[in-house]
């Protein structure tokens, strides 16, 4: 069995993936952390995670590009830019690699190649994986979150708990500024958050309008997030709303839609990744998890998030249930009664 020693210096962290599967890898790299507190972490990941060492200083020291490989559907293969970074993850004598990617089916042959000292990841039957003892079979069952705890504790480092973080940052605030929300006060309202990578992944926007429409009849504002990418789910839902939402999507960076979310009331999305930002807020939630995998992806604390799997209980009544359950609350706590 791997023991923590002190010639762990530099340790690599691969996992190559979105937003919300990021935030659920943190309860496992923060418990890294407090095993190695003096060594430099390094992620490897997609280009947007560039900003993460920042926004998780404590954690993440440093961010290398990964630039993709044969197998993973995240990014395209650029035969150069992996040979470049391969060289340079080579160059780094990293003393432990971490494969937090998934699995292992696809990546451990890769990983082994970063030359670390040690390399410790998950393996499935049939697959190759590293003859070291360091790898665990992977636990294809709970959360992420937990998924990537066992990990750790297989090699000795203690959890240190599975809640979620976010922090924000000063040009946080800016950022929400010079997208003319500054003026919205907490638990005033509500966001609506109707896109997700994979239009398989979202409920339809009739659906949120109708919730958002319930909303603003309880004299809530309504707040339409999402991505520039995501404009077009977005301007539909709009568009399908009796009443005038307020459009942040397009306009915000990641930390101002973080700070929208910490200060709403409620927010309603697909499971995606700011239905991690709100768990890690502590942010009332309604989830619809349209992946068949909730028990994987959802929230944890179920008395804050409710979570509909729409695979198999494709049910718009619970949804309004849960709804109605959230804002009957908010109306007795401003009325007082």
């Amino acid at each position: 069995m791997f023991k923590p020693t002190e010639d762990i210096k530099k340790i690599i962290v691969f996992r190559a993936l979105q937003l919300g599967d990021m935030l659920c890898a943190i309860p496992a790299i923060r418990a890294l952390r407090s095993a190695y507190p003096e060594a430099e972490i390094t992620l490897a990941g997609l280009p947007w995670a560039a900003s993460l060492p920042g926004r998780f200083p404590r954690y993440l020291d440093k961010f290398i590009h990964f630039p993709g490989y044969p197998g993973l559907p995240e990014q395209g293969l650029n035969p150069q830019a992996f040979t470049s970074f391969l060289s340079a993850v080579q160059s780094a004598n990293f003393d432990l690699a971490f494969q937090m990617q998934g699995n292992g089916s696809v990546v451990n042959p890769m990983v082994e190649l970063f030359n670390a000292k040690y390399t410790a990841g998950y393996y499935i039957e049939g697959h190759y994986h590293p003859d070291n003892g360091l790898f665990l079979r992977y636990p294809d069952f709970g959360s992420e979150i937990e998924r990537h705890i066992a990990l750790m504790e297989y090699l000795g480092i203690p959890s240190k708990g599975t809640d979620l973080e976010f922090p924000l940052a000063p040009e946080d605030e800016d950022d929400l500024l010079a997208a003319g929300l500054g003026d919205l006060e907490r638990d005033t309202y509500v966001c609506i958050h109707p896109g997700s990578r994979g239009s398989w992944r979202q409920w339809p926007a009739a659906y949120f309008a109708e919730m958002a429409d319930y909303c603003a009849e309880q004299g809530l504002d309504v707040v339409l997030t999402g991505t520039k990418d995501e404009l077009e789910i977005v301007e539909d839902v709009r568009r399908k709303m009796k009443y005038t939402p307020l459009v942040a999507a397009g306009k915000t960076s990641l930390g101002a839609v973080a700070l929208l979310i910490r200060d709403a009331y409620l927010l309603v999305s697909n499971c995606t990744g700011v239905s991690h930002i709100a768990s890690a807020m502590k942010t009332p939630s309604i989830v619809i998890s349209m992946d068949g995998e909730p028990d994987r992806w959802a929230p944890l604390n179920r008395e804050i998030h409710y979570v509909i799997d729409w695979t198999t209980n494709p049910d718009f009544g619970l949804a309004q249930y849960y709804l109605k359950k959230f804002l009957t609350k908010a109306i007795r706590q401003n009325t007082g009664s």
